[in-house]
């Protein structure tokens, strides 16, 4: 019994050529994906706040800077299973499924310059979160609010590239 559940996990699922265990994965790193840019959409946005806040309301910096302060956590713990996920599904056998490796798969390297631009983008909102935190941002709420737009540029960018293929 125990060796024909594992072997339908390791059997091809459908037309796609994909194993019931790689479906799943798959499964959950587009949902980390998802929940990591959630992140990414909300943070700047408490940074557009965090930057109309007036001088003298310490108070509502402080819950700001709190709520910046959690999500950036809770969104870095979102990124490394996404990232692992990918990695496992990029890297070639016996460590991954080899997606993305050969021939007519420049899709996968234009998705994996994007996902590297993600990264600088998390890494960024962090270096803003610390000068918020140490009282020196000197950009406005107008910049942070075009700043805000990055990250849903890179998801359609992304989005776009796995599911269109466009080289």
């Amino acid at each position: 019994m125990a060796r024909q559940h594992a072997a339908r996990w390791l059997t091809w699922a459908g037309a796609g050529g994909y194993t019931v265990c790689m479906l799943w994965v798959k499964s959950f790193h587009i949902v980390f994906v998802a929940s990591w840019f959630a992140g990414l959409f909300y943070l700047p946005r408490i940074f557009v706040n965090l930057a109309m806040v007036a001088p003298d309301s310490e108070a509502e910096r402080e819950r700001l800077l709190l709520m910046a302060r959690k999500l950036m956590r809770f969104t870095t713990l979102l990124a490394f299973p996404a990232l692992a996920l990918g990695l496992w599904m990029w890297l070639p056998a016996p460590l991954g499924w080899g997606f993305g490796w050969g021939p007519g798969h420049g899709w996968m390297h234009a998705k994996l310059s994007v996902v590297l631009l993600v990264i600088g983008y998390h890494h960024a909102c962090g270096v803003m979160l610390r000068k918020f935190e140490q009282g020196i941002n000197r950009r406005n709420h107008v910049w942070y609010r075009w700043f805000n737009e990055a990250p849903v540029i890179m998801l359609v960018a992304v989005v776009v590239l796995v599911v269109v293929k466009p080289f």
